[in-house]
């Protein structure tokens, strides 16, 4: 399974976002990462699809909205005919997951679920097999820049277990405290997607580090 580099705009300079986008995907980004906040499921607000349309006439890669928002259902049909191609909703701000996984997925969305790191992982099983991808938040929504929240790390090896064991091929994608130090070991976990903002666009020449976690992925990546 390729490992992909998602860098997140909620790091990058909120007057150049297209320019943040088309750096990245010009170094190798394999999606752009947008995060969407509500100010009730989260106390931060953020993007909305007005900026997923803007971005879709920018990049060639697909644009990966997170809504980290209360009733995602409200929200999904919005985000799709603004042109973002994966969309996760958060478990925790849905009581009928199976119908919101089904409502992306008929839209022909990837569709995937979020965890907070306090959520255990088990209330996901049943609707594993029905996801395109799962991401696991490796620190609290709603803030960038935090260091990663280390006993996360037994859960992206217990999902990527569970996943194993159903022989299914499902990407375990992780959000926040990446970096260049840990993305080896996080690989070694079983992380195949990584949402990276602060580590990006927090460096003077994030371009370079998009390469460079590229170099990371390529001397990992099993054949």
């Amino acid at each position: 399974m390729s490992i992909m580099i998602a860098p997140s705009l909620l790091s990058a300079d909120y007057g150049r976002l297209a320019e943040a986008a088309k750096l990245a995907e010009e170094a190798g980004a394999d999606l752009i990462h947008v995060d969407v906040m509500d100010g009730h499921f989260v106390p931060t607000l953020s993007f909305g699809p007005q900026l997923v349309a803007s971005l879709k006439k920018e990049v060639k890669i697909p644009i990966w909205a997170h809504l980290m928002v209360e009733k995602p259902e409200t929200f999904i049909p919005q985000f799709y005919e603004a042109g973002a191609g994966w969309l996760s909703i958060h478990l925790e701000a849905s009581q009928h997951i199976h119908r919101h996984i089904f409502q992306m997925k008929e839209l022909g969305l990837k569709a995937g679920i979020a965890l907070n790191p306090g959520t255990p992982i088990h209330l996901m099983i049943d609707i594993l097999k029905d996801l395109d991808f799962v991401l696991l938040m490796t620190v609290d929504p709603g803030w960038g820049g935090q260091t990663l929240i280390e006993s996360t790390r037994n859960k992206i090896r217990l999902l990527r277990n569970w996943i194993q064991g159903q022989r299914l091929k499902i990407p375990i994608a992780i959000d926040g405290g990446v970096t260049l130090d840990n993305m080896e070991i996080l690989i070694d976990d079983g992380v195949t997607i990584f949402v990276a903002g602060a580590t990006i666009f927090g460096h003077e020449d994030p371009a370079s580090v998009i390469k460079k976690m590229k170099e990371v992925v390529a001397s990992r990546q099993k054949p």
